[in-house]
């Protein structure tokens, strides 16, 4: 139910990243026009592509965190047995999730510190610039957490241990679960 819950939000969140990644390249497209055909050009276009940006940037480290297409190495995990396989995978994603809860933290107070505060253009709260590491280190966390139950419970088969996946072993488009 979980792993749904967690394909589901990666398949919007991935709309979102197209949507944003469009967007940024008409507001682009269309200053770079006005500036060197009518020496005008739109203000908010270069601060809005900048939000756009960081935040397609966060989402799209979530999606390629689920996905398992972050890069890596595996040359000392795969010659491992099942065992320090597992060790590892423990170790890791422990590590990872004490990653995440400082970027939560720190994100987090960068989020309250900027709330009073409006970009320059645009006239936002800068606080929603920094709650894009609010959420993906708590959507990271989520999935994290996800793949840790999935181990304790005996859902993950031997190559699924290793958080590496070379191209050719994946078909496009599909994500590694």
């Amino acid at each position: 139910m979980l792993q749904k819950l967690i394909d589901a939000i990666a398949k919007l969140l991935s709309l979102l990243m197209v949507a944003s990644l469009a967007l940024m390249v008409v507001l682009v497209f269309t200053n770079v026009v006005l500036r060197y055909g009518f020496n005008s050009g739109l203000t908010l276009s270069e601060e809005l592509s900048r939000w756009l940006f960081v935040w397609m940037t966060f989402l799209g480290a979530f999606v390629g965190l689920r996905d398992h297409t972050h890069l890596g190495t595996d040359t000392l995990v795969a010659r491992l047995g099942v065992t320090g396989k597992k060790a590892c995978f423990v170790v890791a994603h422990v590590l990872m999730l004490f990653m995440c809860w400082l970027m939560f933290q720190g994100s987090w107070a960068q989020f309250q510190i900027n709330l009073e505060t409006t970009s320059p253009v645009m006239e936002v709260s800068m606080g929603w610039f920094f709650a894009s590491g609010v959420l993906f280190s708590a959507l990271a966390g989520l999935v994290l957490v996800n793949e840790l139950f999935k181990l304790a419970t005996g859902q993950l088969a031997e190559q699924d241990l290793i958080g590496v996946t070379e191209s050719d072993d994946m078909p496009h488009g599909e994500p590694h679960n």
